[in-house]
């Protein structure tokens, strides 16, 4: 029989699910679009049954294609993910409410009605800016829509998934630290956000490091082969993908570029409350990592976002679509032919994602828009780069991840702003770094890093094959 350890990746985009062996070879990946309900003004949600709904899907679709090469044992399972979006569960472990997606713009006005000396103090005790993104801002909108909080328990949805399955009711140091409840000076709750909220800790569960095993999976709609594995949350994955790509070192910056476009720096400890202010107010949040006692950096766009929707506005929502538009945008120069001002994109910082397209000019074409969405996003990266290094020492090097980093136009922009730039050839780092953890979760038996090392290295090795995702 064979064991395999498994990784999930629940995005804004897709959710996907890894299988590796123990060691670090990969096996195969399988994913599904993530099952928004898309509606007016930015705004997005699901039931939280509907993502358990995807997680069975791909296991099934999985086992079918493991049972191929004999009988297997599910050893660890790992679950990473988006942060600020969760799920509010009851005593009876009931969904309270749904899922609203992170860059869902509901609890904007209700954060900027919190008293002005708990908004002015919030920056420098969380790391994180005041707005709709902490999920401290989406509970106060959910309270008042008429959700009892105080009965409630918030877990992100990484948390919320290893939970349905068997696991116990935890929260992961690198998830909870972006919910706005969480004192960054010593990672416990901060009174003054609980006493907003008008609940007390109950409203968070336990707190536990990424790779912490916290129960066996008892989920029988899995297949017989899952039945007891090792449960973790892998915690955040920005922060997970950049440990499946060995950017641990602090002078390197790490861009990972999805949905969201996230820019991200390693710190051995935290940075005082000053520090940590100044950041915040520029949108920059210093958090903890999911490395064991690190803390991070993290500044953010939606440049994915952006370059989402301007593809689909120009109607590619392929990759076939994806990969024409790229090499037609490669033959023009990396600032377009049109002179500044006569094609404009904004909508990129983190506290916005409405596409604004200013037109000036004729000869517009879908390569020229494409490329007025990526100068945003150079703009925006730019402002964000200058910020983080007048607090930290400038990183000197670059690894670009992610979707978008397939595109060669994409990583030709970056290349404009970012430190001698290198691309990362792993297709699926999150859901990878979850089975990495996942596997540490099982073993359990030496230090993070040296596991780590020695389960990059074998997957350095190997290949992968990937299954067509199903709509």
């Amino acid at each position: 029989m064979n064991d395999v350890v498994v990784g999930i990746d629940i995005g804004s985009t897709s959710i996907k699910m890894l299988v590796a062996t123990p060691d670090g070879r990969e096996q195969l990946v399988v994913s599904r679009r993530t099952p928004w309900d898309n509606l007016d003004h930015g705004q997005a949600e699901m039931p939280a049954s509907r993502v358990l709904d995807v997680i069975v899907e791909l296991a099934a679709e999985a086992d079918a294609a493991l049972l191929r090469d004999g009988s297997y044992r599910v050893h660890a399972l790992g679950v990473s993910g988006m942060a600020e979006a969760g799920v509010l569960l009851d005593q009876n472990d009931r969904p309270a409410a749904p899922i609203l997606a992170w860059f869902d713009p509901r609890g904007s006005e209700q954060i900027l009605r919190t008293p002005t000396e708990f908004r002015d103090e919030f920056l420098g005790r969380t790391g994180l800016p005041v707005g709709p993104l902490a999920t401290i801002s989406k509970l106060l909108y959910l309270r008042e829509q008429g959700v009892a909080l105080e009965s409630c328990t918030f877990v992100n949805v990484p948390e919320f998934v290893i939970h349905s399955l068997g696991g116990s009711r935890v929260a992961e140091y690198s998830l909870v630290s972006r919910t706005g409840m969480i004192d960054q000076d010593d990672s416990r709750p901060w009174s003054a956000a609980l006493d907003v909220l008008k609940v007390d800790e109950s409203i968070l569960a336990e707190r536990v490091g990424a790779g912490d095993p916290v129960g066996e999976l008892f989920d029988r709609r899995l297949p017989a082969a899952f039945q007891g594995a090792v449960l973790t949350v892998a915690g955040h994955d920005h922060l997970v993908s950049a440990v499946a790509a060995g950017a641990t070192t602090s002078d390197e910056l790490y861009d990972s570029m999805g949905t969201a476009e996230a820019l991200v720096r390693v710190l051995d400890t935290t940075l005082p409350f000053d520090a940590r202010e100044r950041l915040a107010t520029a949108g920059i949040n210093t958090v903890r990592h999911v490395l064991p006692g690190k803390y991070v950096l993290l500044a953010g766009t939606k440049s994915g976002l952006l370059m989402r929707r301007v593809l689909q506005l120009l109607g590619v929502t392929d990759e076939r679509g994806r990969l024409e538009i790229d090499e037609r945008v490669m033959s023009l120069p990396v600032s377009g032919l049109l002179t500044d001002g006569g094609l404009a994109v904004s909508g990129a910082r983190n506290n916005d994602g409405v596409l604004r397209i200013v037109a000036n000019s004729d000869g517009l074409s879908p390569e020229e828009l494409f490329i007025a969405t990526l100068v945003h996003g150079n703009a925006m990266c730019t402002e964000l780069l200058e910020i983080m290094d007048r607090e930290f020492a400038a990183a000197t090097s670059t690894l670009l991840t992610g979707g978008w980093s397939k595109m060669r136009s994409v990583v030709r922009a970056r290349e404009l702003v970012f430190p001698r730039v290198s691309v990362s050839t792993h297709d699926e780092g999150t859901a990878f770094g979850a089975a990495l953890f996942a596997s540490f979760a099982a073993a359990h038996d030496s230090a993070f890093e040296q596991f780590a090392a020695a389960f990059l290295a074998e997957h350095a090795r190997t290949g992968t094959r990937t299954l067509a995702p199903q709509q």
